[in-house]
């Protein structure tokens, strides 16, 4: 069984403190799930990135660009991770099961600017049960218009 830890911080006036949680079963696979998407992004891993998409997958990303199946969406997924600067960050928020086998994870999506900044976005992952592996169907990439 895989298991992840995470800590959530509050801050609360001078004081901070951590609260530790773990994630076990189900939602451990889909955490593991977007940790591998991030590497395959990362490393620019075809084949990693084959192991964890659907064949169908579609991907919607912030401009806009619509990647429909798989060899657009890899190469799409290719081409922007290679013209990003810096390491990009995705971090789990939250995960609704649509029954047993699907399931959307909702995530933070930080990509580094050129000049040093951070385009902080959301993306909206949607995965499919693959026998005992889960897959990613679907991805979509949104900039917030208020408060992140």
């Amino acid at each position: 069984m895989y298991s992840i830890t995470i800590f959530t911080f509050w801050l609360t006036n001078i004081n901070a403190f951590a609260q530790k949680q773990t994630i076990s079963g189900a939602d451990s696979k889909l955490f593991k799930l977007i940790e591998l998407y991030s590497q395959a992004r990362e490393k620019q891993d075809t084949i990693l990135l084959k192991s964890i998409l659907t064949p169908d997958v579609d991907q919607l990303v912030s401009t806009g660009e619509w990647r429909n199946g798989l060899a657009s969406s890899i190469k799409g997924m290719l081409r922007s991770s290679a013209a990003s600067a810096g390491n990009r960050t995705i971090a789990v928020d939250k995960i609704k099961y649509i029954g047993t086998d699907a399931a959307i994870i909702d995530t933070r999506y930080d990509v580094p600017n050129a000049d040093g900044s951070v385009r902080k976005m959301w993306s909206c992952f949607i995965a499919i049960k693959d026998r005992d592996d889960w897959k990613i169907s679907a991805i979509r990439n949104m900039m917030p218009t208020g408060p992140n």
